[in-house]
């Protein structure tokens, strides 16, 4: 799951600035092609502004025949969007000369102050001109000398840039949309293939963590391999741990218990000497103490192991078939409700402990039945419990004694046998697994205990 979350958002950030980039990159070459697009237009004008200046230089050629060597019969149609005109502008006297295309109208001049004269003279904008439509302008003032001044303007329909820009920005967002989509799908091809390693170790811890698996298996690229060796690594180091945790808990217990025994012998012998008594005293307390720490420090470091699943039903069916030959005189009727399924995600000898208290607890008070049912349950999503519930027909306890029968050497009655240890054992063991022991009324009348574990 955190996999593919990765990859979607590594595939969207890749979407984000594909289109970013992509919008970026057409707006760019929108305006250069529209600046191309202009030049060559003011280009075409030019040439046509040239030959109506060397008409007018010409004596040859009287004002009112210019334009009639420009070749263009567009500026011959009314109103075709093609116009040149010539206008004196020295002031000694009006002469105006345009067109047939302006039909009775005149060119509007460049008045933006901000516009300014090109290296060839020129001066370029767009105008609005007869009936409304839009021109690409250009406009030149030549001195004739003695012959005056003189503004030529030539103007064309700059629909025609606009058309041919309008049909590039349309080549190109296809162009831009095809190309979008071979680089999505080419993301999202390597996102996919390229994090399938990490999936696929992602896999493999979850197949160790459920106890299916004892290391990363298999080849990895180059990138990821030193990830694989580091894990594998760091799981061997763990197990070499905790096998040390053992070795030096079972040591430890060998060293202690044999002076302890020495100073309870040797205090015991001294009979009712209050210096005895005091030293068998604590020295049960010390044994006690022993025991407990020893006890939780064999159970964590079990508990630390990864990737241990133990199946219940055998263990369940063997600790029954112990306990009804220990009390065979008792003749209890037992009911197993066992689905072949149920697993316990940690080791065999510690799930025989917790339920081989719970049912010696059971087969010792029971009067005539116990009952001891097994399921499965999914508390929340992602996360799977075994449920394991043992009820006997015995005396039950109250709320008050179920509260007190869970600590450490605690018994309600001393006449059965045992150190008043297991129930105390029993939750320690599943606290430290993340489960939880839970004693109640059982429907047969006596206790029920619920003993709740992670599922395999």
């Amino acid at each position: 799951m955190r996999t593919n979350s990765l990859a979607l958002r590594l595939f969207l950030s890749a979407t984000t600035w594909t289109v970013i980039i992509l919008l970026v990159t057409g707006f760019v070459l929108s305006n250069l092609y529209r600046q191309s697009v202009e030049r060559a237009f003011d280009r075409r004008l030019g040439v046509y502004l040239k030959t109506l200046t060397a008409d007018i230089a010409s004596p040859e050629i009287p004002n009112d025949k210019a334009g009639q060597t420009l070749g263009e019969p567009l500026f011959e149609l009314p109103l075709s969007g093609w116009y040149w005109q010539v206008s004196r502008i020295d002031g000694s006297k009006v002469e105006n000369y345009a067109s047939r295309s302006l039909w009775d109208s005149n060119l509007p001049h460049i008045e933006d102050q901000a516009i300014e004269t090109g290296a060839d003279g020129l001066r370029r904008n767009y105008v609005v001109g007869p009936e409304d439509q839009r021109l690409r302008l250009v406009e030149r003032v030549i001195d004739l000398g003695d012959d005056g001044r003189f503004l030529v303007a030539v103007g064309g329909d700059a629909a025609e840039i606009d058309d041919e820009i309008l049909q590039f920005d349309r080549a190109l967002a296809v162009t831009f949309a095809v190309l979008a989509a071979v680089l999505l799908l080419t993301t999202m091809f390597q996102v996919r293939f390229g994090l399938a390693p990490l999936k696929r170790i992602s896999e493999s811890l979850a197949a160790i963590r459920s106890g299916t698996a004892e290391k990363l298996e298999g080849r990895f690229p180059v990138e990821i391999a030193p990830l694989a060796r580091e894990t594998n690594a760091l799981l061997e180091s763990n197990r070499e741990i905790v096998e040390r945790a053992r070795t030096h808990v079972g040591n430890l217990a060998h060293a202690l218990k044999t002076p302890l025994s020495v100073m309870m012998n040797e205090a015991a012998a001294r009979g009712d000497d209050p210096l005895a008594v005091k030293v068998v005293e604590q020295t049960k307390l010390m044994r006690d103490q022993v025991t407990r720490h020893l006890e939780r420090a064999r159970i964590a470091a079990r508990v630390a192991v990864v990737g241990t699943i133990t199946d219940v039903v055998p263990v369940v069916q063997a600790l029954t078939r112990t306990m009804e030959k220990t009390h065979r005189d008792k003749n209890l009727a037992v009911h197993l409700d066992l689905p072949a399924e149920a697993r316990f995600r940690g080791e065999r000898q510690d799930i025989e402990e917790m339920v081989g208290n719970l049912v010696d607890n059971a087969f010792k008070w029971s009067s005539a039945r116990v009952a001891i049912e097994v399921g499965l349950e999914q508390p929340e999503p992602g996360r799977r419990s075994v449920r394991i519930v043992i009820d006997d027909d015995g005396p039950g306890l109250t709320a008050a004694q179920r509260e007190q029968v869970a600590r450490r050497g605690l018994r309600l009655d001393e006449t059965k046998p045992g150190s008043g240890l297991g129930l105390s054992i029993v939750v320690e063991l599943a606290a430290l697994y993340g489960g939880a022991l839970n004693l109640g009324t059982a429907p047969i009348g006596g206790l029920r205990a619920e003993l709740v574990l992670p599922a395999g």
